[in-house]
């Protein structure tokens, strides 16, 4: 199910970008409830609806920001946003009346789980890159490398073997989209390829170290988190290695 949702979650946003911003950008804020929704499940902390819609409020806000920032200030407000939800996390805690003895560990887990949400709003500031104009073309790669890494985290090898393969296979994914499908420089599809593997496996490693059972909403964050991540990367690794 996680893998799924994950493959789901790279597949609409890649999908998407062939579509408009504005597709991007509805993608994007979904895949954000579903994570935030999730998360506090995953955490198995009190008051799950109030944390869920202070990370929701938080994402939702800088992916607003970034669709309509002006140029080259398209990820600007994010850490604003994730700051203040980040302040309304320690609220919540300071006023909640129950789970007194949880209070650490829903601050510092729904604080994190208020940074990788926020990341997401990364894929509507990259969609908006000139790298990604006409063909898409970093989108798609990342897609593509994410998809390999994902496939090779199926495999019910130690991770010992799966973690360093993921990542070379991602990498080697990039540059072989790039040179097939798109005109995007081969180096820069491998980069992008390789981090997007390692958060893949990473994740990977992360849910097998759990002993806990998932339900639902849990598994299905835990499957868009890592795409939300990914989001930021891509932006950020596209202006350093394609302006």
């Amino acid at each position: 199910m996680v893998a799924a949702a994950a493959a789901t979650a790279v597949v609409s946003v890649v999908a998407a970008s062939y579509v408009s911003l504005s597709a991007v950008a509805a993608v994007t804020a979904v895949l954000i409830l579903v994570g935030a929704i999730g998360w506090p499940h995953l955490l198995g902390v009190p008051a799950k609806k109030t944390q869920s819609t202070v990370m929701a409020a938080s994402a939702l806000a800088a992916t607003s920001a970034a669709y309509t920032a002006p140029d080259s200030e398209y990820m600007r407000w994010m850490p604003i946003a994730a700051a203040l939800g980040l302040g309304a996390v320690f609220l919540i805690q300071l006023f909640r009346g129950t789970g007194q003895s949880l209070r650490l560990e829903s601050t510092l887990g729904v604080g994190v789980g208020v940074f990788l949400v926020c990341l997401g709003s990364g894929w509507v500031a990259a969609d908006q890159l000139s790298v990604n104009a006409g063909n898409t073309g970093m989108m798609l790669v990342t897609g593509i490398s994410v998809m390999i890494a994902l496939a090779v985290s199926l495999l019910p090898w130690p991770d010992r073997i799966v973690a360093p393969l993921g990542t070379v296979l991602a990498a080697t994914a990039g540059p072989l989209g790039a040179i097939l499908f798109t005109d995007v420089p081969g180096l820069a599809a491998g980069i992008v390829g390789a981090i997007s593997g390692a958060v893949i496996v990473c994740t990977r490693r992360l849910l097998l170290a759990r002993e806990a059972p998932l339900n639902v909403a849990a598994a299905l964050s835990v499957g868009v988190a890592p795409i939300l991540v990914i989001g930021s990367l891509v932006y950020f690794l596209e202006k350093l290695l394609t302006a």
